[in-house]
């Protein structure tokens, strides 16, 4: 879109940007919840050079919170990654997330696609995306393992449609439920 979408105002009376929706949204379900970025969103925040790509945004959050977010405690055994570009994302899918029995990661396949921005990471991925970083890779599918559970519209189809884990790319993404 020629910007930085997490700073793109989706809701013109409030002033509420991509960044503090999706913030919301994850402070919803998640605790800690952390943003990793320039502190678009309200959340605590781990420091990353996005523009090297996703992993290393990962990466920096799971350094963040096994190095200790305030008030975090112990680790998570489990993380909810989400990108920010996601305007129809609801909680009822991040709940689903949460909630699911597998141990490994857990990543929604929607139309053919996986959406690991989109997913619940376990800590070995995590652990994963942050050597390939350290190593240079920047493919976030390296990081994902071989028991990672990679789920269809049977299995998250009860919790969303598809608009819900569609990422914004063009202004008209924007308006919600867009397809």
């Amino acid at each position: 879109m020629g910007r930085d979408k997490a700073s793109i105002v989706i809701d013109v009376a409030t002033g509420e940007t991509l960044a503090s929706r999706l913030g919301r949204v994850l402070e919803e379900v998640a605790d800690p919840a952390l943003e990793v970025g320039p502190g678009w969103s309200r959340l605590e925040r781990a420091e990353a050079d996005l523009g090297e790509g996703p992993l290393t945004g990962i990466a920096a959050g799971w350094r963040s919170l096994r190095s200790g977010v305030p008030g975090a405690g112990t680790p998570p055994q489990q993380v909810i990654v989400l990108a920010t570009d996601l305007p129809n994302l609801t909680p009822a899918v991040l709940v689903w997330l949460s909630a699911r029995p597998e141990e490994a990661s857990v990543v929604p396949v929607v139309g053919g696609r996986t959406q690991p921005l989109c997913a619940r990471w376990c800590a070995a991925d995590l652990d994963r995306a942050v050597e390939i970083v350290e190593r240079g890779g920047r493919a976030v599918s390296a990081a994902l393992g071989p028991a990672t559970a990679y789920l269809g519209e049977s299995e998250w189809g009860s919790v969303a449609a598809e608009a819900a884990f569609r990422d914004a790319d063009r202004p008209e993404d924007l308006v919600p439920g867009a397809t």
